[in-house]
């Protein structure tokens, strides 16, 4: 396992605990501000979640709208270069929310595969994929409002920051009058007329801020394509039977035979004709490039 790897995996598992408590609204909010973007980011979007049973519409444009005003990610534009993050979201209430981030990260490792390119934006995968039979048509108004958001690496699908929000009595003023920056980022999503809307959007503020203070996180992921790149290392092929040896010597110890034909992943070390090489079952040690094709 890569280092990178270990280092998403032990990631995931203190996201879980992270988002077990959705953090509520106590003083009023404000949006966290970055001096520069941390990178582009991929919405899913879908029908049927937890917004519906508010009546409300996808949360799509609001999240796009804390990203620019913030200025802390750049909504992605589409073509051939893939988004830096993979954003997927779900509300409902406090324990609705809590099972939809353990399960987003799944449906976005799904979503990408159905995709076929992490550089497309995956517009017609539910938010929160599993999740969304979860949170939709539980029917009725309830007194807390929660919101959601995991952010997911298109590289490999390990979730990578975690935030979340609830909401009871929402602490920002969506007044026509006075020029209200929640009222300019609601009003994007359809949320400013609605009560639960505005508690929905102060919850998705809180949970945005809440990944916004996991930049180091954020920052430390692979960039999209690194590990493919990393992989399309050209591959050597044994021309004829020859041996691994232990190091850039004829000399040097056998460390195994090799057969014509066997492939090997070159490291990039080179001493002279000798190259190191590794073989599928990761054994490692030098060849002579003589005896490659």
């Amino acid at each position: 396992m890569s280092k990178n790897n270990i280092t998403l995996t032990v990631m995931a598992a203190s996201l879980i605990a992270l988002a077990a408590q959705p953090a509520a609204a106590e003083d009023e909010v404000e949006l966290a501000r970055c001096d520069e973007s941390l990178g582009s980011i991929a919405l899913v979007d879908g029908a049927g979640a937890g917004w519906s049973q508010w009546n409300l519409g996808s949360p799509r444009a609001l999240i796009t709208k804390l990203a620019t005003e913030s200025g802390c990610f750049t909504p992605h534009g589409g073509g051939n270069e893939p988004a830096r993050y993979l954003v997927t979201a779900v509300a409902g209430t406090e324990e609705e929310v809590d099972q939809g981030l353990n399960l987003a990260g799944a449906a976005a490792r799904e979503a990408l595969i159905r995709s076929g390119a992490a550089s497309s934006v995956l517009s017609r995968v539910p938010f929160g994929g599993a999740a969304a039979g979860l949170l939709g048509g539980l029917g009725g108004r309830r007194r807390t409002v929660a919101a959601g958001l995991t952010v997911v690496s298109p590289s490999n699908g390990q979730p990578l920051a975690v935030g979340s929000g609830s909401v009871s009595s929402s602490s920002l003023s969506f007044g026509r009058s006075g020029g209200s920056w929640a009222r300019g980022l609601a009003e994007g999503a359809g949320y400013a007329e609605s009560r639960d809307g505005q508690k929905l959007t102060e919850a998705y503020i809180i949970a945005f801020n809440q990944i916004v203070a996991q930049r180091a996180a954020l920052e430390a992921a692979p960039a999209p394509g690194a590990s493919a790149a990393a992989d399309a290392s050209p591959a050597a092929i044994a021309a004829v039977d020859t041996v691994m040896r232990s190091g850039p010597l004829a000399s040097a110890a056998e460390v195994r035979t090799l057969r014509a034909g066997t492939e090997l992943a070159p490291t990039g070390k080179r001493e002279g004709l000798w190259i190191e090489a590794e073989d599928n079952f990761g054994t490692k040690g030098w060849v002579s490039v003589e005896d490659l094709q």
